[in-house]
């Protein structure tokens, strides 16, 4: 099949070329010989890889593709989409790890010749990888039949399916040859995931591990709702054979998990398509853990076709509760003793229409902890999740200590902040599970955690959320705290004054007309180097706490555009191992503008923000020191007129093109001047934002010091009675 079967849209032309869609836009005008569309829409065209490649090398105009790129391209422009396209890279990548010999063979073949002979070789390797037994009783590999074709995650392509295929599973094998089967699959995904984030329900990192910590090592790990496979990818497995149990009602979504789990390790992979509550996969199957991010608020679960269903062992969950349907299912594939932990929405733990259930979990010792954590640890990120963490009790040995943790982490009693760092989180979380997992009680912590004993709860509403049980912390910290925080603020607002800008003369100035250039003609005459992001894994980020750097753990720190805005440190962070090999790592002067949500902002990177990726929506600048200065160009690009005319507008967002912002043509030791004091105007709009904080943070403190007793109204401003700013 020829390589043209592959289009690519204008923007995939930009990418190739290393230019600006407005100037694919100025060559299909100006040059008659512009390969013509071949697809797409009027508005939207497509056009022909290889027409495109031949003519970019003709004009002089191909920049140097890197082979991810290229064949990220042709996977994205599949004539039957990139879904298919993954899938069958992903075959042909179990081939290249399982039977290199054979693909070597096949791929010396012409690409007639190899789409008559792959079908045969990738039936075997996937009938090899994933087995043609059900699992019985015991969660090992049975006697059983191969499933039905229906049911199975992966099938093997045919021929004709394979056809417009060849190319890519040429770059595709190419590229692991060069980086590895596994990293090559999970770049491709990733990059189809973070271009269509709509489509999919991720469950980040941050949270998938911490959910696997919770569950501890496991042979055997089910996820009935597996999605992308994220949570089965970080469950923990002790050495030898182990297996992986996967389901999920989205068949594309089954194969793409069954197929990264396959080339993530040696464990025993078994993936199936359907609705798991209808039609389980796996009837009979136990396993030692359960992890689940199971759809939320889901009505159509099957309740009217499930009444008799013996899986409600603690209760028939009324039609609202599909999430007590997904706890109770992930229960009854447990052994004794076996762990379950699923991410949960927090109505879970209160709605009346669910007490009877949670009760009975409490009252046989299934249900052992509920954990808040932050709003934005995952989908939907609006709201404070929660954790659930179930035990399959051991038939006649009812629990020695008949206690529940509850556990808030989405507080700010973890480190005086409102949003904490997920390491900060993750930490927090831990240190109570770890002693209540081996002991069954744990120490209060105020504001924290807590080992409540079952009969507390077990009243009429049965509310099992964290912070409705938990003592408060002391207010602020604690008196001393609060004075500490008093203190600061007044040398902050002290420092604010000393930094402010002195007014302008009352003469107003006519202004002063420079002769302009714009970044684009910057970038190509060297002076400023232009990179975009490249980092396409979610990182796991849950505010504005720095993670914590840990050269020997190899997590890498993410600039998000969020710090960005809000003028913080690295939020965010890549797992050990992730890093994209074109990951753009921030230096100390690069200057850093989000491109979407039409503010004015701009940030020269300071040497405590040095080495961290650049996260999505934003551009990186690093100019040329002998010709820009840094908070020269900082300043200019934050000028209201200047953002508004590069800016463009889309039905939803408001999108930035730096290439088209100005700055003037003036001499460097001028431009110093300058950025002087534009660094001067940062310092006192840090000040300002410290300021700001720092008083919430002491009216919050003091709020709750009054209300809860540990602050006497004395301790205010106008304590005798007379309000504050009104004494006589």
């Amino acid at each position: 099949m020829p390589d043209n079967a592959t289009e690519v849209t204008a923007a995939g032309i930009a990418r190739l070329a290393g230019v600006g869609r407005a100037a694919v836009s100025n060559w299909r005008r100006r040059h008659s010989d512009f390969p013509r569309p071949v697809g797409g829409t009027e508005t939207s065209p497509s056009f022909a890889l290889a027409h495109v490649e031949e003519w970019l090398r003709r004009q002089g105009k191909l920049a140097e593709v890197p082979p991810r790129e290229r064949v990220w391209q042709q996977l994205a422009g599949h004539p039957a989409g990139p879904v298919t396209a993954l899938v069958h890279a992903g075959c042909a990548l179990l081939l290249v790890r399982d039977r290199p010999t054979d693909w070597l063979e096949i791929a010396a073949a012409s690409d007639r010749r190899m789409t008559e002979l792959l079908p045969e070789a990738l039936a075997k390797v996937i009938v090899s990888r994933f087995g043609t037994h059900t699992p019985d009783a015991s969660g090992r590999p049975g006697s059983g039949s191969q499933p039905a074709a229906s049911d199975a995650a992966v099938t093997p392509p045919t021929a004709e399916d394979l056809a417009p295929s060849v190319p890519l599973l040429r770059g595709v094998a190419d590229l692991a040859a060069e980086h590895g089967a596994r990293q090559t699959f999970e770049f491709l995904l990733g990059r189809h995931l973070d271009a269509n984030p709509r489509q999919y329900t991720l469950t980040p990192t941050g949270p998938a591990e911490l959910m696997a910590e919770l569950a501890g090592e496991a042979r055997t790990v089910l996820d009935p709702a597996c999605g992308t496979g994220a949570l089965l990818r970080a469950a923990r497995t002790p050495g030898g054979r182990h297996a992986r149990y996967a389901q999920e009602a989205v068949p594309d979504l089954a194969a793409l998990t069954a197929l990264r789990l396959a080339l993530h390790d040696g464990a025993d992979v078994h993936a199936r398509a359907g609705d798991t509550l209808r039609a389980d996969a796996f009837p009979g199957l136990r396993v030692d853990a359960v992890l689940c991010h199971p759809p939320f608020n889901e009505r159509n679960w099957g309740h009217d076709e499930l009444a008799y269903d013996p899986r409600w062992e603690y209760g028939f969950p009324a039609r609202t509760e599909s999430e007590l349907a997904w706890v109770q299912h992930s229960v009854a594939h447990l052994r004794d003793g076996g762990t379950a932990v699923l991410l949960m929405p927090p109505a879970a733990a209160s709605r009346r229409s669910g007490r009877r259930i949670r009760a009975d979990l409490l009252r046989r010792g299934a249900l052992r902890a509920v954990i808040a954590l932050p709003a934005g640890s995952a989908p939907p990120y609006n709201i404070p999740l929660h954790l659930w963490v179930l035990r399959r009790p051991v038939v006649g040995h009812p629990p020695a200590h008949p206690d529940v943790l509850l556990v808030d982490a989405a507080g700010d009693a973890l480190d005086g902040r409102a949003r904490p760092g997920w390491s900060t989180v993750r930490d927090a979380v831990l240190d109570a599970w770890r002693p209540y997992d081996r002991t069954g009680t744990a120490e209060d912590r105020p504001g924290l955690s807590r080992s409540v004993p079952v009969v507390e709860l077990l009243d009429d509403d049965v509310d099992l959320a964290p912070a409705r049980h938990l003592p408060p912390p002391a207010a602020g910290g604690g008196a001393a705290e609060l004075a500490a925080v008093h203190r600061r603020l007044g040398d902050t607002l002290k420092l604010t004054a000393e930094l402010a800008p002195p007014p302008p003369p009352s003469e107003a100035d006519p202004g002063v007309r420079w002769p302009l250039t714009t970044i684009g003609e910057l970038a190509r005459a060297g002076a400023v180097v232009l990179r975009t992001a490249t980092v396409h894994a979610p990182p796991t980020t849950t505010g504005t706490t720095p993670p914590d750097r840990d050269p020997g753990g190899g997590r890498t720190p993410v600039l998000t555009d969020h710090d960005v805005l809000a003028g913080a440190a690295p939020s965010a962070e890549l797992p050990a191992g992730e890093l994209p090999e074109d990951a753009v790592l921030t230096e100390a002067g690069d200057v850093v503008v989000p491109v979407l949500g039409g503010g004015a902002v701009a940030r020269v990177v300071a040497e405590d923000a040095t080495g961290a990726a650049l996260g999505r929506n934003l551009t990186l600048l690093r100019p040329d020191p002998t010709a820009l200065d840094p908070w020269f160009l900082a300043g200019f690009l934050r000028g209201t007129a200047n953002n508004r005319q590069a800016s463009s507008y889309a039905s939803t967002a408001t999108r930035l093109d730096v290439r088209r912002m100005q700055v003037p043509r003036i001499p460097l030791d001028q431009q110093r001047r300058y950025g002087d004091r534009f660094r001067a105007l940062a310092a006192f709009e840090d000040a300002l934002r410290l300021a700001g904080a720092l008083g919430e943070r002491l009216v919050r403190g003091m709020h709750d010091g009054l209300t809860d007793g540990t602050v006497p109204p004395d301790a205010l401003p106008g304590g005798d009675g007379a309000p504050a700013g009104r004494r006589s």
